[in-house]
């Protein structure tokens, strides 16, 4: 079972300059919350209670203003430094010694995942005792992408980054689960042509292993990237239109902890007081007293 997850939340957001010279890009909002909420609330649905976000030197203050140890969500986070962004892949050395030679999940802040079934996919890929889980979408613009190919039987056969001609339009989203060897298999990554730690390159790893599966996301969930100003709108419309119309929240840390059983009605009907007079704090406050669905 893995317990342990890191959230990174690095980088310089350059593709939303201005917006991301004074602030990180993980907090900026999607409709009603921080950016950083909705991939928290994803290891959270896992199962995972023991997180380390990852930022940059000047931005991790705010993140543990926002998070603190994580005792209001009966979990706790912990914080590390990336001082610069050297890859996806150097989370695992920077987290090495909090991994402690457990396997660990890793999530990218900027990334949302929401739909049917989720929850039990997460759970099931928590609980793999060895290799790798990663989780593929289709998407109109592969090339973007990591991109994971097939064979008739559906295993995956290869991945390539950014391909020029991608073999399949199913790209790897920013959600990794790894067994005990992760950091073992980092430390063999050497620095790509752009000078990065690869995540790419560690799925590879375990692709020639063997021991690499990739859970397909079907239409009943979406995946979202906002990293973009158009992603971003993207998103924050998408969370506002399922939250208007189904009247569910997407991307409640604090929902998805009482969910999950991590703290009691009293403690979220807490957090709801202290989120204030909102419509999140209303929703918040209903399902702590039991009105909401």
């Amino acid at each position: 079972m893995i317990r342990k997850g890191i959230l990174l939340a690095g980088g310089s957001g350059t593709r939303l300059h201005p917006i991301t010279q004074a602030t990180s890009k993980q907090l900026l909002p999607v409709y009603d919350k921080p950016m950083v909420y909705y991939p928290l609330s994803t290891l959270l649905q896992a199962g995972i209670r023991d997180v380390l976000v990852i930022s940059t030197p000047q931005d991790l203050p705010q993140f543990q203003r926002l998070f603190h140890d994580g005792a209001h969500l009966g979990v706790r986070i912990s914080y590390a430094e990336q001082p610069s962004p050297d890859g996806i892949a150097q989370a695992f050395l920077i987290g090495e010694e909090w991994i402690a030679g457990e396997g660990c999940a890793l999530v990218l802040g900027d990334n949302l995942i929401h739909g049917d079934h989720l929850s039990s996919m997460l759970c099931a890929a928590s609980a793999r005792a060895d290799g790798a889980t990663v989780f593929a979408y289709q998407v109109r613009d592969p090339e973007r992408y990591g991109v994971v190919s097939f064979d008739e039987a559906g295993n995956a056969t290869g991945i390539v980054e950014k391909p020029t001609r991608p073999e399949s339009p199913w790209a790897v989203t920013g959600l990794y689960f790894y067994d005990h060897r992760v950091t073992s298999f980092a430390r063999r990554l050497r620095p790509s042509a752009r000078g990065e730690l690869e995540i790419t390159d560690l799925n590879q790893i375990y692709l020639r292993e063997g021991v690499l599966k990739v859970e397909r996301l079907g239409r009943g969930t979406a995946w979202l990237d906002a990293g973009t100003p158009d992603s971003l709108l993207q998103a924050a419309t998408f969370v506002q239109t399922i939250q208007s119309r189904q009247g569910n929240l997407v991307g409640s840390p604090e929902e998805v902890a009482f969910r999950m059983g991590f703290i009691d009605a009293a403690a979220l009907r807490a957090r709801a007081a202290m989120i204030g007079k909102t419509e999140l704090g209303r929703i918040l406050h209903e399902i702590g007293e039991g009105h909401h669905a």
